[in-house]
């Protein structure tokens, strides 16, 4: 059996994606820049898919601009929402997503902005009281905080963040990547400036993504080179894979009471029969379905000769799971996120996401290997 529990790294396409952009790449090849009848049909579709993202989002179509993805959404949002606005403080976590810390690290090095790092406790949690300290503390701040931890699934309360955010007169951006499409996001009520999606978390394509920007704020272009996206992203305008984005977070919208149900069906059920059958397993981050992602589930097994070995292990099994963020990938840096939390660095930890392609069947299969594997590394 091969089982695929990577979904926080990458989603496969939904195969309703896929005719949407196959249609469009075989009849609608115009530029959309173009102002001939090809291009305007172009032009047309990409409208139309803005218009789509704005309605599921209770925004308007002026406030989304498509982007190559998360990570150009991130740093446009940090970089350009920073230097634009003349702020000089910026408020993170130690727990985010490298295209945020990284962006604001280098912002700080390069004198830009002072860096403050608001505390989390042992599952990742947000101490909003400090949250509110920094920002009564400083001049009008910059706060970067995502929805929903990519390793550890524990979910931030972005309304309450934002609450603070307006009492401070601070910039709120979400990096809101990996519950994009798994909850429903209303922009009429939530007090967010910035806020991103990648299409690939989704079961949308890869290498496309949108960020919003609240109409309140002003910004300018961190990529120049022509006047796609309202003079806000110079570049001719993925078209393929932007109609795939709003397809796949239709699809997403449509069905996501059906697939929340399933999809933390079967995280529930992981978490039963990994504490049945494995002795010694934990769980790393918020596991309440109140408090955490219901796609994540980041299991820390106890200390074996072979931790190193575990997720290639698996991978020889046919599972194919990750040890933290797959842009981490490569390097031989363990996990920040678990640093931070205070993790048992000597105990393995393994990130299983779920998608609404997974099955009981595969978690049976998966558990049952690590059972074995646990035993024979002891």
């Amino acid at each position: 059996m091969r089982v695929y529990f990577d979904n926080a790294a990458t989603t496969p396409l939904d195969p309703e994606v896929l005719k949407t952009m196959v249609a469009i790449m075989e009849n609608n090849y115009g530029n959309p820049s173009s102002i001939h009848g090809h291009g305007r049909e172009s032009r047309t579709l990409i409208e139309r898919a803005r218009k789509t993202v704005a309605n599921l989002l209770h925004t308007s179509p002026t406030e989304v601009f498509f982007t190559s993805g998360g990570t150009e959404a991130d740093n446009t949002a940090i970089r350009c929402g920073i230097v634009d606005n003349k702020i000089t403080h910026a408020i993170t976590s130690r727990l985010e997503h490298h295209a945020v810390i990284h962006t604001l690290e280098a912002m700080q090095k390069a004198g830009v902005i002072k860096l403050s790092f608001v505390d989390t406790d042992n599952k990742g949690n947000i101490d909003y009281q400090q949250l509110e300290t920094l920002l009564q503390d400083n001049e009008r701040s910059f706060v970067s905080l995502m929805h929903a931890n990519n390793e550890i699934g524990t979910l931030t309360d972005i309304s309450l963040v934002g609450d603070l955010c307006e009492k401070y007169n601070a910039i709120f951006h979400c990096d809101t990547v990996q519950t994009m499409g798994h909850y429903a996001h209303d922009l009429s009520k939530l007090k967010i400036h910035f806020m991103v999606c990648a299409a690939h978390k989704l079961h949308g394509p890869k290498g496309v993504g949108f960020l919003h920007v609240n109409h309140k704020i002003k910004i300018k272009p961190m990529i120049y080179g022509g006047s796609q996206e309202r003079n806000m992203r110079g570049g001719t305008e993925n078209l393929y894979g932007i109609a795939g984005l709003a397809k796949a977070l239709d699809i997403a919208y449509a069905e996501m009471g059906q697939h929340q149900e399933h999809i933390q069906g079967l995280k529930t059920y992981m978490i039963e029969q990994l504490r049945e059958k494995v002795p010694g397993i934990s769980f790393n981050g918020e596991i309440d379905p109140e408090k955490s992602l219901y796609t994540v589930l980041n299991v820390s097994f106890p200390e074996m000769e072979m931790a190193d070995m575990l997720l290639f292990n698996l991978d020889i099994a046919g599972i194919s799971a990750s040890g933290g963020s797959a842009c981490s990938s490569g390097t031989d840096i363990g996990s920040h996120v678990l640093t931070a939390i205070g993790a048992n660095p000597n105990r393995p930890a393994v990130r299983f996401s779920f998608s609404k392609y997974n099955t009981k069947e595969e978690i049976d299969y998966t558990v049952a290997k690590v059972r074995d594997l646990c035993m024979v590394g002891v």
